[in-house]
């Protein structure tokens, strides 16, 4: 799951990279057209909230509980693009807390290969944090609710 966020962390970033074609007259507005630009920004916010699956414990434990209600909820509002740059903001936040709680890489002696493998998670986590970045700066994109309250 973590690669398929880190996946989609590249999917939003090779989404911004794409340009947007040219419009036959300049400065008149055309019909909103989906391209393949918006649903790749669509699989790159689903495939980040991937990430989070990861994170579901079901023990009994309030911190478990409280952990799973409010990472299903902000991953269902970031896949669906409703409030997505809030929620994504809120996911980073709650993202490195509990990576920096859970992969406390430096607590471990350098010797011991939990080490290495806390090491490799922390930093992948990290990246799907900037992942997450990329959809609090760019937007949910054209496939959202975000863009179709713009319609309403």
């Amino acid at each position: 799951m973590r690669n398929l966020a880190l996946g989609g962390g590249l999917l939003l970033l090779l989404a911004e990279s794409r340009s947007e074609g040219k419009s036959m007259f300049a400065g008149v507005p055309t019909m909103r057209e989906s391209s393949p630009k918006q649903y790749m920004q669509l699989g790159g916010r689903v495939l980040l909230v991937l990430m989070f699956m990861t994170l579901l414990h079901f023990d009994a434990s309030f911190f478990s509980i409280l952990q799973n209600i409010v990472g299903t909820a902000l991953m269902i509002l970031v896949a669906i693009g409703f409030k997505t740059k809030l929620a994504a903001l809120t996911l980073v936040v709650w993202l490195f807390a509990i990576n920096v709680y859970f992969n406390a890489f430096w607590t471990i002696p350098v010797y011991k290969p939990m080490h290495d493998f806390l090491k490799y998670d922390f930093f992948q986590t990290m990246s799907v944090i900037g992942g997450l970045l990329l959809v609090v700066a760019l937007g949910p994109g054209g496939v959202s609710m975000d863009e179709k309250k713009k319609e309403w």
